[in-house]
């Protein structure tokens, strides 16, 4: 792998713990609706550190969603769970960031800020192995 890419590796998963970071610190203040944005973008980054992996980047959110269940959900490299926590937040994020009445609550963010905690771990453990 070059040294670009590897560099690139490294930046979104330190952007992606950023993101966590910020959406535990949001959860405890009760600022719900950003906190749960933050978590899927805590994900979003971890998701392009593996698309990188395969030489892929995703161009919309959709996109980062397939290309992550097709390239690594479908062949077996990360257990089923990890794509639904991808979609789920994802949505939950649009609708966080632009319903007027998002309907998101404790328990939502909560689940939100755990799924990407599960999710950068995952991640983590995959593309350690692609550093050097």
């Amino acid at each position: 792998m070059d040294k670009q890419t590897v560099s690139l590796l490294r930046g979104s998963l330190d952007k992606s713990k950023e993101k966590l970071q910020v959406a535990q610190q949001l959860l405890q203040a009760g600022a719900h609706e950003d906190a749960v944005s933050r978590a899927y973008y805590s994900a979003f980054h971890a998701a392009q550190a593996a698309l990188l992996t395969e030489g892929l980047t995703a161009t919309t959110h959709q996109g980062l969603v397939n290309l992550f269940g097709l390239h690594f959900v479908k062949t077996g490299k990360f257990q089923k769970h990890l794509g639904k926590f991808l979609a789920n937040l994802k949505d939950n994020r649009e609708s966080s960031d632009y319903e007027i009445y998002s309907g998101i609550d404790q328990e939502t963010t909560q689940q939100a800020v755990e799924e990407a905690k599960a999710f950068l771990a995952a991640i983590e453990a995959y593309v350690r192995r692609f550093l050097p």
